[in-house]
C-alpha cells in the first residue's frame, strides 16, 4: 500500500499509552461535530454503528460511534477483539485525506489502497456525511474563526508534503477544504 509511515514509526508508537490518544480522538470528534451538527442527522439510520477506523501503518484502531448527542471514540490496540459494524483501512495519511477531502474514497478503493469490510451501507453514508460537512482541520482542531483560513492553508502544504514524502497516491478530489 501506499502512504505508510516507515514501521520504526509504528513501532514507537505502539509504546505509547492509547488512553491520551483516546482523549485527543475525542475532543477532535467533538470539534468536528459542534462544527457540523447535523453531521449525525446525515447518517441517519447508520448514526448508532461502530466504524472501525483502522490506520494500517498504526498500531491502533479507532472504534467511532457517532451516536446523536452522545458519539463514542475508544483506541484499542488491534481489530481482532474490537466489536464494530464496518472497517475503513487505510494508511494513516489516507484516512486522513479522506476526511479534508483531498481523496476520492471510490477511487481508493478500486486502486486497493482503502480496504472496506462489513456493513458496507454504512459506510457510505459515513461517507457521503464527511464529504456533506466539509472538514477542515481547524474546524476539527476547534480554532477561532480569523485562524481558520491561514491555519487550513499551512496544514493543506505540510500535508502534501508528507504525502509526498510516504509517497502517497496523488489526491484524487478538489482537494482540502479551505473556508
Amino acid at each position: 500500500m501506499h502512504g505508510q509511515f516507515p514501521p520504526v514509526l509504528g513501532r514507537l508508537a505502539g509504546a505509547l499509552p492509547l488512553f491520551p490518544l483516546e482523549l485527543v480522538a475525542r475532543r477532535l470528534i467533538d470539534n468536528a461535530l459542534s462544527a457540523r451538527p447535523s453531521f449525525a442527522g446525515r447518517l441517519a439510520d447508520y448514526a448508532d454503528r461502530t466504524f472501525a477506523i483502522d490506520p494500517t501503518d498504526c498500531p491502533f484502531v479507532f472504534l467511532v460511534r457517532p451516536h446523536r448527542g452522545h458519539p463514542s471514540v475508544r483506541v484499542v490496540p488491534d481489530i481482532v477483539t474490537a466489536d464494530h459494524d464496518a472497517r475503513i483501512a487505510a494508511p494513516l495519511v489516507i484516512l486522513l485525506g479522506l476526511i479534508d477531502g483531498t481523496y476520492d474514497g471510490d477511487a481508493l478503493f478500486f486502486s486497493r489502497d482503502l480496504v472496506i469490510e462489513g456493513d458496507t451501507a454504512a459506510v457510505l453514508a459515513l461517507r457521503n456525511a464527511i464529504e456533506n460537512a466539509e472538514l477542515d482541520p481547524a474546524s476539527v482542531l476547534g480554532l477561532p474563526e480569523p485562524l481558520r483560513g491561514p491555519f487550513n492553508r499551512l496544514a493543506g502544504l505540510a500535508l502534501d508534503r508528507l504525502r509526498r514524502a510516504l509517497d502517497a497516491p496523488e489526491p484524487s478530489g478538489a482537494g482540502p477544504v479551505q473556508p
